[in-house]
């Protein structure tokens, strides 16, 4: 027993208000350490992960730059059309012929590799220098590279730099990386800007202000400074360079005096742990600051919510709230006593709001399904006076008895389901009584599915969309035709019954098929269009808003709707 006292014991408020004080001083500790460590992992995976990267851009460059040096070798002591230039006078028709050939190979070499590529020949006896393939230099750094390159080749000194080698020189304030291919007295040179060669290293996310570049044996920049965001930077200095939080990677390229060079700018890590650790601090000078007015409200007013809270938990079987405890706090005794009033109200308000939603569905329902009847009736009784007009005794007769027998349907009917089969008799009828008075200006189909002819639809909705084909698509010019076909589908799983209804008439209207696509309610002001509207509104009712009605005009003329109707069982019939 003394145990169990033990386990139970109640603490004061002051105890539990340390113990979260503890906590976060503790989660605090926490975040900061595994935002240093998650950091430090980021910054190691990121580094070896662009290390990577940059080694299999070297090495495919490494592959490239190989490749063209000793294609330009072996064109040099092969290709017999640089032996035909170097033998024949630069205006013959040979040496043009043989120039036309070698920029055809080189063109193709060029396709390979890149249009950053450039490609020229020096002929040293003719003093002849060209590009052997389409260049992407300006014309006033080519004729400054031509100046260059044939002051190179005179000085031997300065010639064997550029021996077979990539090297960078400097034209016009531009750095290209250049490589001259000797064979006697006729020369092949390769040349790319650094830019273009550095470019796909700058793709590479290297932090807002992190940049690659190529570096000489110096270390000096041979190509621009520009970041991920395609900004120009400065050169960093200062002490702001030394705090700054980076890792820089140098990788060299083979058989070249010049290396690549990426500064990796990791700001955004360092904003994210203050971030963190503000957001942490917050949380403990917020925490200390509730305790301390939970300590100082404690008599006065955490006792009293507490007493009140439990009678608000323990509520009676019925319904009631139990007795209130007394307190000190004359409001929280008020509460209590309108807590118990607003407990009968909202049970009263429960039942009476229930019971006028089924009322205010049943009448609508019924409303609409009475709008509906006098809608046809008037249409029947303008249309036998219209015969009577024109002397159509025996038409009158069969649109009289047609006309009994339609009305016949409805006043016997006063369910809100009927059979598929008689709805679609029903149908016939009225498409009987209308060829009575428009005789031969429309011509109908009606096609039924076999395991369809025992559902169940509301009534009268097809009639609403054959009326509506009646009113807007007969007309005295051509014949129209009426199609009305049923069919059993399973549309996900679930039985479906397919009613298509169309016509050859003019269709729609724009502005009324917009906005029974969409869903809007047509304008009724001049008691048009009340029944398409009166018959979507039965069936969202009926079906629960299962039921899917779409309208659409066809290609060759005419309106169409397709009725998609779920099959519903007797019960809930």
């Amino acid at each position: 027993m003394a145990k169990l006292t033990t386990k139970n014991k109640p603490y004061p408020i002051r105890h539990y208000v340390r113990i979260m004080i503890l906590v976060s001083f503790i989660v605090l500790v926490l975040d900061l350490v595994i935002s240093i460590t998650s950091i430090s992992i980021v910054k190691q995976q990121s580094t070896r992960y662009l290390q990577d990267t940059a080694n299999l851009y070297i090495n495919r460059i490494n592959h490239d730059f190989s490749y063209i040096n000793h294609y330009m070798g072996w064109t040099l002591a092969n290709d017999e059309s640089l032996n035909m230039m170097n033998a024949y006078d630069t205006n013959s028709s040979e040496f043009l012929k043989s120039n036309e050939n070698l920029h055809k190979r080189f063109t193709e070499l060029q396709k390979n590799y890149g249009q950053e590529y450039n490609f020229f020949f020096y002929l040293k006896n003719q003093s002849f220098f060209l590009n052997c393939a389409p260049i992407s230099v300006s014309y006033t750094d080519y004729r400054e590279l031509k100046k260059q390159i044939s002051s190179y080749i005179e000085n031997k000194d300065v010639y064997e730099k550029f021996y077979s080698k990539w090297t960078p020189i400097l034209v016009n304030g531009n750095y290209y990386i250049i490589n001259i291919v000797p064979y006697y007295n006729r020369y092949l040179i390769g040349l790319i800007s650094a830019d273009n060669l550095i470019r796909p290293l700058r793709q590479i996310n290297l932090g807002a202000n992190g940049y690659a570049s190529l570096v000489d044996e110096k270390g000096a920049n041979i190509s621009n400074l520009i970041s991920n965001s395609g900004q120009l930077l400065q050169k960093d200095t200062g002490i702001a360079n030394l705090v700054k939080s980076r890792t820089t990677i140098i990788s060299g390229f083979s058989n070249t005096t010049f290396s690549a060079k990426m500064v990796i700018k990791f700001g955004a890590f360092e904003n994210i742990m203050i971030a963190q650790l503000l957001i942490m601090l917050l949380f403990f000078i917020v925490t200390s600051t509730l305790c301390a007015v939970m300590l100082f409200f404690n008599r006065r007013v955490l006792g009293p919510i507490q007493n009140f809270s439990d009678n608000l938990t323990h509520i009676n079987e019925d319904g009631q709230p139990a007795d209130f405890k007394s307190s000190k706090i004359i409001e929280l005794e008020q509460a209590n006593a309108q807590f118990k009033d607003l407990v009968e109200q909202i049970k009263t308000f429960k039942i009476a709001i229930y019971e006028q939603e089924l009322e205010k569905q049943r009448i609508q329902l019924d409303y609409m399904k009475q709008q509906i009847k006098p809608h046809f009736f008037l249409n029947c009784l303008t249309s036998i006076y219209s015969m009577a007009q024109i002397q159509m005794y025996k038409e009158i007769e069969n649109m009289a008895m047609s006309t009994s027998k339609y009305f016949r349907y409805i006043f016997q009917n006063g369910e809100n389901f009927v059979r598929l089969e008689d709805e679609l008799d029903h149908v016939r009828i009225y498409l009987e009584i209308q060829k009575n008075r428009y005789r031969d200006a429309f011509i109908y189909q009606i096609e039924q599915d076999e395991l369809t002819k025992d559902v169940k639809i509301p009534p009268l909705v097809l009639q609403t969309f054959i009326e509506n084909s009646i009113k807007y698509a007969i007309s005295r010019d051509q014949e129209v035709q009426i199609l009305l076909t049923v069919k059993h589908q399973q549309i996900e799983e679930e039985a479906m019954t397919v009613i298509l209804i169309s016509d050859s008439g003019p269709g729609f209207l724009p502005s009324v098929l917009e906005k029974l696509t969409q869903g809007q309610p047509l304008d009724q002001i001049n008691g048009t269009q009340i029944g398409i509207m009166n018959t979507l509104k039965r069936l969202e009712y009926l079906y629960l808003k299962k039921a899917k009605v779409s309208f659409s005009n066809l290609e060759g003329g005419g309106a169409c709707v397709i009725l998609t109707l779920p099959e519903l069982s007797s019960t809930s019939i």
